[in-house]
C-alpha cells in the first residue's frame, strides 16, 4: 500500500517515481493499494495530519506499507507508533534537512524527524547509491536496511536539436528542467550565461515557479539586470507532451543543481540523446554515468561555481568537435539506460525482504 503525495500542478522527479512505481509492480506481481496524501508536506497541518493517521490505522496488522519519505520524514510522532503493527519502508526522495534555503533551526528539526522516522522502518529505499550512503551515514542507519532504486528512464525519439528541422541552422538550444528553487542553482546559470554572452544560444528554463516566488522573483530580475531577456525564458512547468517538446528541441541540458540525490532529468535527456551540462553534486554522476564504451556523455562541473559552469558552456558551445562528441557520447548512453520495470523490481526485493524477515519471525 504506497501513501503518498502528488500535485500535477508542480511536476517533480519524485511524483514521477511514484506514480511510476505504483503502475509498474502489478505489471510484476504485486496487489498496490494506493494513497495519495493532500497537504503541505513535510509541515503539513492538523488535517493532514489526520487523514495520513487515519490512512495508516486502517491498515491491517502485518500490512507492508510503502511510504514516500516526504510525507513520513516529518511526521513521527503519526508513522512511528504504527511501525510495530506495520510493516513500514519509506522511499527518501531528497533528505529533508537538505532542501536549500531552509532556516537552519527549521532544518535541524526536519533532519531530527526524519531520522526517528527512518531508524523505525523495517527498510528504506534511496534514489541512488550515493544517497543510500549518505542516509547510511548521516543517520546511523543499519546498511542491510537501506537498498536502492534507481529511476529508470523511457527511451524517446532522437531530439533534432537546433541542427535539423524547422529551426536549422538557428543559436544552439539549451534547456534546463528544474524547478525554480535556490537549490536548484538558477541563479548561477544565468550568472554563467551572462558569460557566454558573446557567443550564439537560447536557454529555456521548464519548471515550476510557485514553491519559491521570491527566488523567481530574483532570478527573473538577474535575467533582466544582465541583460538577458531575449535569450533566458522561465517557460514554467510542463509534462507530457509539453514537456517533450522541449526536450525534443534541446541541443545540450543543463542542470546547476546544489544539491541533487540522483537528477532523473538527466536520464530524461540522455534518452533522447541529449548530451548533459550538470554540477557534480549526490547522485547526478551516476545519473550521467557512461557509454558502453566508457564515454561521457556531456560534463561534470563543480557546484556553487559559476566561473567553472560558464568555462564549460563556452567549450561546448565554441567547440563544435566538443559538441559533436558529447551528443555522440549522450546517444550510446541512450540505448544502455535501464527501464522502470528494473526500477520496480528493485524496489519490489526490498519489499519482499521484509516480507521474508517477518515470516521467519512469526
Amino acid at each position: 500500500m504506497p501513501a503518498g503525495v502528488d500535485d500535477p500542478t508542480s511536476p517533480s522527479g519524485g511524483n514521477t517515481y511514484d506514480r511510476r512505481v505504483c503502475r509498474e509492480l502489478p505489471r510484476i506481481g504485486w496487489q498496490v493499494h494506493e494513497h495519495t496524501v493532500a497537504g503541505d508536506w513535510p509541515r503539513p497541518g492538523a488535517d493532514a495530519r489526520e487523514e495520513l493517521a487515519r490512512t495508516l490505522r486502517a491498515a491491517p496488522d502485518g500490512s507492508l506499507v510503502l511510504l514516500d519519505g516526504l510525507v513520513a520524514c516529518g511526521v513521527p510522532e503519526v508513522v512511528v507508533p504504527e511501525a510495530e503493527r506495520l510493516r513500514l519502508a519509506v522511499l527518501v526522495h531528497l533528505p529533508l534537512g537538505d532542501e536549500t534555503g531552509l532556516a537552519p533551526d527549521v532544518a535541524a528539526a526536519l533532519d531530527a524527524a526524519e531520522r526517528r522516522t527512518l531508524r523505525a522502518a523495517a527498510a528504506v529505499v534511496a534514489t541512488s547509491n550515493w544517497a543510500a550512503g549518505r542516509l547510511v551515514d548521516h543517520h546511523e542507519l543499519a546498511a542491510e536496511r537501506v537498498h536502492v532504486a534507481e529511476p529508470g528512464a523511457d527511451i524517446a525519439p532522437l531530439a533534432t536539436g537546433a541542427g535539423t528541422g524547422p529551426a536549422a541552422g538557428g543559436p544552439p538550444r539549451l534547456l534546463c528542467v528544474a524547478s525554480v528553487t535556490p537549490r536548484k542553482g538558477h541563479h548561477l546559470l544565468v550568472r554563467a550565461l551572462a558569460s557566454v554572452a558573446d557567443l550564439p544560444w537560447t536557454c529555456e528554463c521548464v519548471g515550476g515557479l510557485g514553491q519559491s516566488p521570491g527566488y523567481v522573483d530574483q532570478v527573473r530580475g538577474l535575467i533582466g539586470e544582465l541583460g538577458l531577456g531575449d535569450r533566458v525564458r522561465l517557460v514554467g512547468p510542463r509534462t507530457g507532451p509539453g514537456l517533450n517538446s522541449h526536450y525534443a528541441t534541446a541541443d545540450l541540458l543543463v542542470l546547476p543543481s546544489r544539491s541533487e540525490t540522483y537528477g532523473m532529468v538527466v536520464t530524461e535527456a540522455l534518452a533522447r540523446g541529449v548530451p548533459v551540462l550538470a554540477t557534480a553534486v549526490g547522485g547526478t554522476p551516476e545519473a550521467m554515468g557512461q557509454a558502453p564504451d566508457g564515454s561521457v556523455p556531456g560534463f561534470l562541473v563543480p557546484p556553487e561555481d559559476p566561473v567553472a559552469l560558464a568555462a564549460a558552456l563556452r567549450r561546448w558551445l565554441a567547440g563544435p568537435g566538443e559538441r559533436h562528441r558529447s551528443k555522440a557520447a549522450a546517444r550510446r548512453r541512450r540505448t544502455a539506460l535501464a527501464g522502470w520495470e528494473t526500477t520496480s523490481r528493485n524496489l519490489a526485493r526490498a519489499l519482499e525482504q521484509i516480507r521474508q524477515e517477518t515470516l521467519e519471525a512469526a
